[in-house]
């Protein structure tokens, strides 16, 4: 004999009524707690972020300085044990003027753009950086391989995120 599932507020079901082909399509709203680990690199580059600093992981073989840190290189396939302190200044690699907000509404009239940027950090490999927003600046004013400077929140108001760096703005 088999047992019937209990189901709250809805019609109970069998195995056999769902593999008989008696039901097309069912509904569930499933109550998912979960937690995101951002493992040891980011975990520590988030920590240090957080007293207003950034930390980079070295490849022991190719010698790559890398941003954001990574517990491997991706070049050598090795393990990355070696942690750098790298400056919070660089220089614009690529950047976009962007007409829209991030949950792609359009800016309003009048409201500035966004200025998102890839910057290379000074003291990290070439091509690695990070990606934030670029401020203090117009879009006009912004160049490929211009030198720029973090501006950091106030250590009152870190919470270890990458938005502890405010934007980046021209030196």
């Amino acid at each position: 004999m088999q047992e019937k599932v209990k189901v709250s507020g809805g019609t109970a079901l069998t195995d056999q009524d769902i593999r008989s082909g008696k039901i097309f399509i069912t509904e569930d709203s499933l109550d998912c707690a979960y937690a995101w680990d951002t493992g040891v690199a980011i975990n520590r580059y988030l920590a240090e972020l957080k007293k207003g600093k950034i930390i980079a992981t070295e490849c022991r073989k190719c010698r790559r300085i890398m941003l954001p840190p990574r517990m491997f290189c991706e070049l050598c396939y090795i393990p990355c044990a070696e942690w750098r302190y790298v400056k919070d200044t660089g220089v614009v690699n690529t950047f976009s003027i962007c007409h829209v907000h991030w949950d792609a509404s359009r800016i309003k009239e009048g409201e500035k753009p966004h200025l998102p940027a890839v910057i290379e950090i000074d003291g990290a490999s070439q091509d690695m950086g990070i990606m934030h927003l670029l401020g203090e600046v117009e879009p006009d004013q912004i160049k490929i391989g211009m030198k720029v400077k973090a501006v950091w929140k106030p250590e009152k108001e870190r919470t270890g995120s990458i938005t502890d760096i405010k934007y980046f703005k021209p030196i």
